[in-house]
């Protein structure tokens, strides 16, 4: 049985990644195909989160063991097999890859094929390059515009006036946020 996955980022629209990997590797062995099509530096924190239909995270899984309550179960990516966490296809995964950032790619099981085995893990598909493994906040820092320089064309309209928002209340905006 083989596992393909379809990886996603919110940052970069034409960024794809699809990993075929079998249900019996471990999530270290999914994390190192990861990081080989992607060319991410292996020397940073990595978590996986198992997810569910509305991309909430449920479980945690680390690259490392990190101290937790004795009440909760404690998974670690190098003991931790696929199958064992990952039952049925879409399941939804997310996979942070700058753990200060809370940056992640999105991480669906797409199918399950059935019938065929794979000794080790593949990209099967890479399209595009992935987003900045670390955002750099010097550089980020330096590119944003002090609020001294701002000025009445700041919003994009030479006429704005704060009032215009009057009268817009939360499920408003939400709406607006979700065509969006």
């Amino acid at each position: 049985m083989i596992f393909r996955f379809l990886l996603l980022s919110d940052e970069v629209a034409n960024f794809k990644r699809e990993i075929q990997i079998s249900p019996e590797a471990t999530f270290l062995d999914f994390h190192k195909a990861i990081l080989e099509s992607t060319g991410y530096d292996k020397n940073q924190m990595y978590s996986f989160f198992i997810c569910n239909d509305d991309w909430s995270k449920e479980t945690e899984i680390t690259l490392i063991e990190m101290d937790t309550s004795s009440e909760e179960d404690s998974y670690i990516m190098e003991n931790t097999v696929l199958e064992e966490l990952i039952k049925d296809e879409h399941q939804k995964l997310l996979y942070v890859f700058d753990v200060m950032s809370e940056r992640m790619f999105f991480i669906e099981l797409r199918e399950i094929i059935t019938g065929k085995d794979l000794k080790s893990p593949i990209c099967s598909k890479s399209v595009g390059n992935p987003p900045e493994q670390l955002i750099d906040y010097e550089q980020l820092a330096k590119n944003i515009t002090s609020t001294s320089d701002l000025d009445d064309d700041f919003y994009g309209d030479e006429e704005y006036d704060e009032e215009d928002l009057e009268g817009l209340d939360e499920t408003s905006l939400d709406d607006l946020a979700d065509r969006y």
